[in-house]
């Protein structure tokens, strides 16, 4: 009992056990092959995710290696793939091109330390077990980031896209007119080349292959194949034909060969790139963190599976402190490739262990021929990749469901473009805060009467319902506090003056949680108010915990010196009618 309980214990801590321990043979075989079609993907996402940082290729390269390995041995998720992905590596490149973060020096120590205060930002929050932070960004603010980032990123590819110069030009439409005049014809059609073999083995190619038949870890193999393929393509293009010593066509060049070796050099570093980079390293792992525990709950969900938040805090924070020390940029979860690895069939995270031994092997055995690699192909991956995450039309369906929502999400959208990515975060966040104040500040209050022949009591808006003079019931539907309680007290004079016949007004509290202090002290006043003009204001359906609140204070003495508090509705009104 004892040994089962430590067991239970480690592997609370250790998930690579859990799975471990009930491994079978044909999860291996469907391990093997997810990971081999994983590490096609990996491949080139981390060279072009590299590029989208604006890092070296072998940055994005190393940070594939030793962060999965450590997420297989500590993470909550059996499929989920970490490594680089899109969006931290655009605010990465955001982070590095500010001028007093250019001041400091070389942008791969940066990334390194982005990196390293990321995951020790994480693991400080898992040690004050704060896993549940994930639920304080709504969906709303992340949907519009996430479409305002995608756009940031699709202009940040054009130039290498087209072979433009690299000076971004942002959203700016005549700089970027102006730049298409020096398009490099060559570059231009590798690009689009790329960008419709990509469409092509995506969806179209998958309805073909259903056509025929086709099992689907097999459909999987070929569509997902098309980024590594398209660069074998490319490649062979650019060599054959020498594009780049003839043409001008831009490739990858020289990437360091071999596995990536442990350093610490960059903690000796001065402390003003830590501090510099403390703000944008906070931002840059949270939303990571938030990302990546959504895509872990997406698959984890269809297999109705668990993801423990804090352990996800743990596993991410390790993973980026490990990409730190073997030379690699901030990691976190990756859609795509999560995707695939579950669609191609993954059972554990041993499927990740396997890619990261391919891409071991490519890293050691083939980086010249990853010299040649023409980077407008790498940009033509992120493109396809990101398309997808930019939804105008989601934006309208917020809107259409809840107003506060489709603005939230819209001006996070437009604060991300016009003000930066931190900023338009932040903007998205403080407004979804005023307008939740402001929809706790008006709560929904209900002035209820009885569906004839039953004990059910409804809404008199709404419904057809049996009222009395004497009596007036409201139903409280949100937390009783101080930005609040003036709006309940005035809502209930506005049905309550002028009516002569009015004896009784009960507060329905079957949706009341909590009542805080100042709402206490408000609603003693108001009982001495109404009690002076001969109304007796009674309680019904009070929650326990409320309950104990209330006897507390001074409020029950004088609620019990005149009304009462009833268990039921339906108590309330037959003893008050009758009186």
């Amino acid at each position: 009992m004892t040994f089962r309980h430590n067991k239970n214990n480690i592997g609370k801590y250790l998930p690579i056990l859990n799975w471990l321990s009930n491994y079978k043979k044909q999860d291996f075989n469907s391990d093997v092959f997810a990971g081999f079609i994983t590490a096609i993907l990996f491949i080139p996402q981390g060279m072009a995710y590299a590029m989208l940082a604006g890092l070296p290729i072998q940055v994005g390269l190393y940070a594939s290696i030793l962060p999965p390995i450590i997420y297989a041995f500590l993470g909550s998720s059996t499929t989920l793939s970490v490594g680089p992905v899109s969006i931290a590596a655009i605010m990465i490149a955001s982070a590095l091109s500010a001028p007093e973060i250019q001041a400091l020096g070389n942008p791969v120590e940066q990334a390194i330390i982005l990196a390293a205060e990321g995951g020790i930002i994480l693991l400080l929050m898992a040690s004050l077990r704060m896993g549940g932070l994930v639920n304080f960004i709504s969906h709303p603010v992340l949907a519009g980031f996430t479409s305002g980032a995608a756009i940031l990123i699709v202009l940040s590819q054009i130039p290498h896209l087209l072979g433009l110069p690299a000076q971004s030009c942002g959203l700016d439409l005549v700089c970027l007119s102006d730049q298409l005049q020096h398009a490099n014809p060559y570059t231009t059609k590798l690009g689009i080349f790329s960008i419709l073999v990509l469409i092509f083995m995506g969806p179209p190619l998958f309805w073909l292959l259903t056509r025929f038949k086709i099992h689907n870890h097999l459909k999987t193999a070929f569509t997902k194949s098309a980024p590594l393929l398209i660069i074998i393509i490319t490649t062979v293009l650019v060599t054959y034909y020498q594009l780049s010593e003839h043409h001008n066509v831009n490739v990858v060049g020289h990437i360091i060969s071999g596995l990536p070796s442990f350093s610490l050099a960059f903690i000796t570093n001065s402390s003003s790139p830590w501090i510099a980079l403390l703000p944008s390293a906070a931002f840059i792992s949270l939303i990571a963190y938030v990302e990546s525990v959504a895509i872990a709950k997406v698959t984890a969900n269809l297999r109705g599976e668990k993801i423990a938040p804090n352990q996800e805090l743990i596993a991410l924070g390790t993973s980026n402190v490990a990409s730190a020390v073997t030379g690699g940029m901030p990691v976190a979860g990756g859609f795509s490739r999560t995707m695939v690895n579950f669609s191609a069939g993954a059972r554990t995270q041993l499927s990740m262990l396997i890619a990261v031994a391919f891409l071991g092997f490519a890293v050691v055995y083939f980086t010249d021929q990853f010299a040649a690699i023409p980077k407008a192909v790498l940009a033509a991956i992120i493109l396809v990749a990101i398309a997808p995450l930019i939804k105008f039309r989601e934006i309208i369906s917020t809107w259409k469901y809840d107003v506060a929502d489709g603005i939230a999400q819209f001006i996070t959208l437009v604060g991300v473009l016009v003000l930066g990515i931190e900023e338009g975060i932040a903007l998205g966040v403080l407004f979804t805060i005023i307008s939740f104040l402001r929809r706790t500040s008006r709560p929904h209050i209900a002035v209820i009467g009885r569906i004839k022949n039953t004990e059910q009591f409804r809404n008199v808006d709404r419904h057809q319902v049996e009222t009395w003079d004497n009596l007036l019931l409201f139903r409280i539907d949100e937390n009783i506090t101080f930005s609040n309680v003036d709006y309940i007290v005035d809502f209930i004079e506005d049905h309550a003056h002028n009516n002569a016949k009015l004896k009784h007004l009960v507060l329905v509290l079957s949706s009341v949680s909590y009542i805080d202090t100042t709402a206490i002290e408000l609603l003693t006043k108001t009982i001495k108010s109404y009690k002076n003009r001969d109304i007796t204001l009674h309680l019904a359906e009070v929650k326990g915990p409320v309950m104990d609140k209330l006897e507390k204070t001074d409020f029950m003495n004088q609620l019990i010196s005149s009304g009462k508090i009833f268990f039921h509705t339906t108590e309330a009104v037959k003893e008050l009618c009758q009186a």
